[in-house]
């Protein structure tokens, strides 16, 4: 399985990084939202390098054009609620796609909030049945809540290809997305990877609670 791993090579995604693990950057909800979207604009664009091409002639004003359009199928998933300014990065640069909604979030089953479950409870999608599947969501922590996300969509279809795309890693989650996912078919993208998690299961360094810093606190 592949890992790309978008820190490794210098581009502007560093700037978005500095500002979004900023404490003092992250009080403004809007600009913390904007760099959100603006990742999944940058990595779709990566991913749109892997797709299947075909050549097509189109008519402009003043003669035939020849342009390689893409051929495949997208469907566009994502976790709700962090996933939600990631996903519309995504669908900026893939505007026509398909486009799958999953809740799946974290249920602490200790009062010390040491042990973490998962709890899948919506499911919104288009059939994925030999589509490229592309599923966003901006933390891949334990890798737990992908997994049942990526289990939930399956319930409607096969993909023929799977990209996961994350801002910020764990090589635990990493780990995780490799003995889960089809090695053959499946692309994991993110702009850093992180060292670990704390005792909450929250990568550290990271920047902390994506969906929090998005929408403000939640009980």
């Amino acid at each position: 399985m592949e890992v790309i791993d978008l820190s490794k090579e210098n581009s502007i995604i560093g700037q978005y990084m500095a500002e979004m693990r900023d404490a003092e950057y992250q009080k403004n909800r809007l600009l913390f939202r904007n760099n959100i979207m603006r990742m999944g604009e940058y990595e779709a664009f990566e991913v749109s390098k892997r797709l299947n091409y075909e050549q097509r002639d189109v008519a402009t004003p003043l003669g035939i054009a020849r342009v390689n359009v893409p051929t495949d199928k997208i469907v566009l998933a994502t976790i709700f609620r962090a996933g939600l300014p990631f996903h519309q990065g995504f669908l900026n640069i893939f505007d026509h796609a398909g486009n799958a909604f999953v809740s799946a979030y974290r249920e602490y089953t200790d009062k010390e909030h040491h042990k973490v479950g998962i709890h899948v409870e919506y499911l919104a999608t288009p059939s994925i049945d030999a589509k490229t599947l592309i599923i966003a969501d901006p933390m891949l922590a334990t890798g737990g809540s992908m997994e049942l996300g990526y289990k939930a969509f399956l319930s409607k279809g096969t993909p023929k290809r799977i990209h996961v795309c994350c801002v910020i890693a764990t090589e635990e989650g990493i780990d995780h997305i490799k003995s889960v996912f089809p090695d053959d078919k499946t692309t994991i993208w993110c702009a850093a990877i992180d060292p670990g998690m704390n005792e909450h299961k929250y990568i550290v360094p990271g920047f902390g609670d994506a969906g929090d810093l998005c929408y403000g606190d939640k009980l």
